[in-house]
Formats: structure tokens, sequence, C-alpha cells
């Protein structure tokens, strides 16, 4: 029987196939272009290889395309009698997170890779920050998912380049830096071009305070990553925040209108929206004015992107750029509708933002405060995150309690003013 290259089995006599479905495995698994071709022409040597059909849905899921990816994971469903259990497993796990059911999908995940641990493909929708234990609204849910995957360590050993990124990305975001920097380097010197693994190099830098450093890394290695690649707008936005910090705006402004702003970034929507609120608060931060056309412009487009409250990351980046854009109907609308498990964080931190607006400083910091010990609930990274404690900061400052806000500061795990990014304000 052939198999993939984690020595899983695959129902097809087709080696054209096989070759075809592993090539697509990892470029999706690294983030590279060319994973929805791979797996096209997977099923075109053999329409009956079930799991090209689910690597399928998950490409076209990335890319925001849900109707085709629940055609795809549809075609692969159809197939499952006769397959072997690894793979009926396997289909019904990407058949319940196509649909959106992702309860059920990390549920029915974790219980296949019980008995399957090395079926990559299943277990990547569980890692990152943006996974189905990222997004779970779940108090802990950096440890339960850096568990996980020490609990897979030995199953992937040392020598998988995808497995030790992953690990990595667990690690640092529980602040196991030295451990996360070891995996990370070597899983990138088996693999140099795996987006992940670079995207995942500059949060070891961004941690360890190493602006210079992770600023001259990345935006080499950026180069001559394809801008219709998958993490482009996400490096893009390192890269600008970097610029930022380093009193680069003109520079870090030039990123923003050439890769992140909607209609320049060839992002999935959930970055462009995030990753834009982000760089334009972050930069108001650093000194800059604060351009009420640009706020307009993401508002619109979070309003167009996600109508429906329920993804608890989006909401709140989506609060910010309605309240920062004036737009009080989208804002209110996205409060009284927010859903899912951390829909209170959601309500608290659009009130907080736009008492910001209003410069009502005490009421946004009394607004954020509660909000702190348990933000990782709205998924993200401890990186991304940080835009929420530098709000507090600023406007525990702007309150007139400074004293307060470096204490606060303090108790961060960065700590030091030298991470502080307000422009103007001492400490």
């Amino acid at each position: 029987m052939l198999s993939d290259r984690y020595g899983n089995g695959l129902t097809t006599a087709s080696g054209a196939a096989r070759d075809a479905y592993v090539a697509a495995v990892d470029l999706l698994l690294s983030a590279n272009p060319g994973a929805e071709q791979a797996f096209e022409r997977a099923i075109a040597f053999d329409a009956g290889l079930a799991v090209a059909h689910a690597g399928l849905a998950r490409a076209l899921q990335i890319q925001a395309r849900p109707q085709a990816a629940k055609a795809a994971i549809a075609r692969g469903l159809e197939l499952a009698p006769g397959l072997s259990a690894r793979e009926r497993g396997h289909l019904e796990a990407f058949g319940l997170l196509i649909e959106g059911k992702a309860v059920e999908a990390l549920a029915a995940a974790r219980q296949h890779l019980d008995d399957y641990p090395c079926d990559a493909m299943v277990l990547a929708p569980l890692t990152s920050v943006f996974g189905l234990i990222g997004f779970s609204g779940r108090a802990g849910r950096e440890g339960e998912l850096l568990a996980l995957m020490d609990s897979l360590a030995t199953a992937y050993g040392e020598e998988d380049w995808w497995f030790l990124c992953m690990h990595a990305f667990a690690q640092v975001e529980c602040g196991q830096i030295e451990k996360a920097l070891a995996n990370i380097e070597r899983s990138l010197a088996q693999y140099p071009r795996n987006a992940h693994g670079a995207h995942i190099r500059a949060h070891v830098y961004y941690e360890s305070g190493e602006r210079s450093a992770g600023l001259a890394y990345l935006r080499d290695w950026w180069a001559g990553y394809p801008k219709e690649s998958q993490l482009h707008c996400h490096l893009a936005w390192h890269i600008a925040l970097w610029e930022l910090e380093l009193g680069r705006a003109a520079e870090a402004w030039e990123v923003y209108h050439a890769h992140l702003r909607p209609g320049a970034s060839w992002g999935p929507p959930i970055n462009t929206l995030t990753d834009s609120a982000s760089f334009l608060f972050r930069a108001e931060l650093a000194g800059e004015a604060r351009n009420g056309e640009l706020w307009r412009e993401l508002s619109a487009y979070a309003s167009a992107s996600f109508p429906t409250p329920g993804v608890t990351f989006a909401d709140v980046h989506g609060a910010l750029a309605h309240a920062l854009a004036g737009n009080g109907e989208a804002l209110a609308q996205l409060e009284s509708g927010a859903r899912g498990p951390a829909a209170d964080l959601v309500r608290s931190l659009a009130r907080a933002f736009e008492a910001l607006r209003r410069g009502a400083w005490a009421e946004a910091s009394a607004c954020l405060q509660p909000v702190i010990a348990s933000h990782e609930r709205i998924g993200g990274s401890r990186a991304q995150r940080d835009l929420i404690e530098y709000t507090l900061a600023l406007c525990l400052v702007r309150a007139g309690r400074s004293g307060e806000a470096h204490a606060y500061l303090l108790r961060r795990r960065l700590a030091g003013p030298e991470q502080w990014p307000l422009a103007g304000v001492r400490l």
C-alpha cells in the first residue's frame, strides 16, 4: 500500500497521485503557493484518493472560499465507504472542520490523533494561534496546545520540519523561548523556505526584544516570498511593526499601503482586517496622527468581510476599526450581536475602544482592566494581543495614572521601558 510522507496508508494504486498529494501537503503545511493546484493534480491522477479531496477543501477554506471547500469535502466523504479506518477518521474530522463545527471538529481530531498521532493534516488545524484550540475561547488554551504538542513530540521525532516549527510556536506562546529557538532553528535548517517557520522565528525575535535582528532576518526571508502566499500579509505586518518601533515610520507606512491595507493585501480576510487594524493603532501609539480615511476604509472592510459576529479575533479588531472610524452603528451591532465562548470579551473591548475614541480614559481603563487576565481567550498570539496591554497602559497614562501604568508594564514578561512603544511618554 502506498503511503504519505508520515507513513499513513493511502487508498490509491497511483504513484503519481501519491506524489502529487505529498507535494500538496508540504506546500499547505509550509504556507507556500500551489497547494490547491497540487491537490487537484492528485485528484486528476486518481479521483478516488479521498484524502486529496479533504486537503483541497482545507486549502480552499484557508483562502476563505467556503462553498468551494464544502463541495470538495463532500466529494471526499462520498468515497468514505471501503476506505481504511485512518482515512475515514481523517475525512470525518475534515467534514466537521469545513462545516464550521469547531467544537465537534476539535473533539474528533483529538480522538483521531490518539490512534494516528502522525496524521499531520489532521493535527495541523489544531495548531498555531488561529487553530481550533487557539480560537476555542478557552482560558488556558496556550497551555492546552503546548501539552498536546509535547505529548506528540516522540511520535514525530526531531527530523520533521513541520512538527518542529509548530511545536516551537506553542513553546514561544508559553514563554519557553530557549526551547522554541532550538526547535525553530532545527526546523528551518531542514526546510528554509517554510513560511510558518520564518513566521515563528520572527515571534522568537519579538518575544526576545530583538527588533533590529528580527527586522533584518524577516525582510531578507520575505523578499523571496510570493505575494499571493498565505502568510505574505502577516509577515509584512511583523516587518511594519518593527519599522515603526525602530523609528522608521516612512518605511512602515510603505509596507502598510503596499501589502497590508484592504485592496493591497493578498492574505485571508482575517489577516487583512486584524493586521491592518493593529498596524493603524500601533502607528498612533508610535506618535502618528489618526487617519480617519484609513479607519473608515477598514471599518467598511470589516463589515463586508465579517458581517455576522462570531469569529472573536476578527470581531475584536473590527470593533477597534468601527470605533476609531466613528462608525457607531456598526460598533453597536457588533457589540449586541457578539456570540461564542469569548463574546464577553468582545463586548468589553468594544466599549473600551469607544471610550478611547472619546478620550474617556478612566472609562476605557475600567473596561480594559478585567480583560487583561484572560485576553488569551480572544485568540491570536502574544505579539498580537500586546495591542490590548499597550492600550491599557496608554489609557492609564492619559488618565493621570502613570505610576500604575509603569507598575503594570513591569509585571509584563518584557518588563523594561525599552519595550514601551508610546512616543513621547516617559515612565
